[in-house]
């Protein structure tokens, strides 16, 4: 209760109405426009006038009017002349969500949330409406558009001198993943589960055809989706599981250990920063050491790095033009194959593992003489050509220098992600999440241009006089 409306209920009228005419009496209470700040008002602004110069919304539609939007284009079935209703711009959904990105939003009914109340969201639409399912179809349908927009970002920072591929650093990042760690099911279980979501399938569509009235319509074509989206879900796990069980065995483990997810099943459980186990995904980033620049993208189902050099490099050779230079991973990267697969287009630079120490055999209880420590770095017999080599190269001074470039290179990119809300996937499925890596890379890359090449999206540097 404010201080006017505390007078009128301490009965104090008298005295208001004394301080208002001295000497006169009080006809009544006092009649006052009093502020009320809970009413909701209607004001004409002007868009332009709602973000400064130099905004990230601004930069971020500078950036995307600069790019090929023929892709998202191409299913625009609205034409000049024709029927049908008219589609939101391709250009207004990608902007929403390199900023949602940029700002750490990663959900699309909270896009759709701010841009009625948020104004940077307001005014990237520009006044067009849009609702949250436009917002995640566009993310989830576009995992293509979205790599031909990275090699379109990667080639014009490479045109104009910013990225030189002198040296890539590439570390896998993982993220929890949209399923729950109850949802891990058997062989055997999830044959009774398929089973049973087979029989509820035929049972809803039995009763819709029985007597389709005695339900709604919509009621009833909801239940029977909700079914049939289980049956597809359950059938896929189902699907994964000789994949995984393959894997058991190579681990020496039991085949019949293999547990599939329900709920994602190309989601896998991982030991994750913390030591803990969860369901989650390895999105690897490649970066440029220079620039910081991300030059390659890709998720893996699998917690380990083993075995993605040799194809996030294919990836890059095919994206660039070219191989990098230097190529520096960490010690879960070298596996002796897969430096043979990349040894004829770059040079590797990862740590070379200590010998696993001999174990002291013990007679009588006195344990024998220690073995002479082992020299990781000479080239042994068993060796290739490329492992060999990878060996002597990394006991040089020059490649211990140079190979300190990989952590401020490949740990900044993880932290930025990290940062901007790269936390929790808010997406299930193997596509759905490549998406999200791309936007993720794709933003990163927008500041990178923000800070070396902002000519590119035509924002104008003011040097200082000489």
């Amino acid at each position: 209760m404010n201080k006017l409306s505390a007078l009128h209920a301490d009965g104090c009228e008298t005295s208001v109405s004394d301080a208002l005419a001295p000497g006169s009496q009080p006809k009544g209470v006092p009649r006052m426009q009093l502020p009320n700040r809970n009413q909701i008002i209607l004001r004409p602004v002007e868009l332009e006038s709602l973000l400064p110069a130099g905004h990230h919304a601004r930069v971020v539609w500078s950036f995307v009017e600069r790019q090929n939007m023929a892709g998202p284009h191409a299913g625009i079935r609205a034409f000049e002349g024709g029927v049908g209703r008219t589609p939101i711009a391709p250009e207004i959904l990608y902007a929403l969500w390199l900023f949602a990105t940029l700002e750490g939003v990663g959900s699309a009914r909270e896009i759709a949330r701010l841009t009625h109340v948020h104004d940077a969201y307001r005014w990237i639409c520009g006044g067009v409406s849009v609702n949250y399912h436009t917002i995640a179809d566009f993310r989830s349908d576009n995992v293509d558009h979205f790599e031909n927009m990275l090699t379109d970002n990667v080639a014009c920072l490479m045109m104009a001198g910013v990225c030189k591929l002198k040296g890539v650093a590439q570390d896998g990042v993982r993220v929890r993943a949209s399923a729950g760690a109850a949802s891990f099911r058997r062989e055997e279980k999830l044959k009774s589960y398929l089973t049973s979501a087979r029989e509820r399938v035929e049972e809803l569509k039995r009763e819709n055809s029985d007597d389709s009235a005695a339900r709604s319509r919509r009621k009833a074509a909801a239940e029977l989706r909700a079914a049939k989206s289980r049956e597809a879900r359950v059938g896929a796990a189902l699907a994964c599981i000789p994949e995984l069980a393959e894997i058991k065995k190579r681990q020496g483990r039991k085949p019949e250990e293999a547990r599939a997810s329900t709920t994602d099943p190309e989601a896998t459980v991982m030991k994750m920063a913390d030591g803990g186990f969860r369901p989650a995904c390895n999105f690897e980033f490649a970066t440029d050491t220079e620039s910081l620049v991300i030059v390659g993208v890709d998720v893996v189902m699998t917690g380990s790095d083993m075995a993605q050099m040799a194809p996030m490099l294919e990836q890059i050779v095919e994206r660039c033009g070219k191989a990098p230079d230097d190529y520096l991973v960490d010690g879960g990267f070298p596996a002796h194959d897969q430096i043979d697969a990349v040894a004829p287009l770059t040079r590797v630079l990862a740590p070379v593992p200590k010998p696993k120490s001999v174990a002291q055999s013990k007679e009588d209880g006195i344990a024998s003489e220690p073995k002479a420590e082992v020299n990781q770095y000479l080239r042994k017999p068993t060796d290739s050509a490329a492992v060999g080599d990878w060996r002597e190269r990394m006991a040089t001074d020059e490649a211990k220098e140079r190979y300190k470039d990989r952590a401020a290179t490949a740990e900044c990119t993880n932290a930025q992600t990290r940062n901007r809300g790269l936390v929790l996937l808010p997406v299930r499925g193997l596509d759905k999440v490549k998406s999200v890596a791309l936007l993720f890379a794709l933003t990163h890359n927008l500041m990178c241009m923000i800070r070396l090449a902002p000519e590119l999206l035509g924002i104008r540097i003011d040097l200082p006089a000489v």
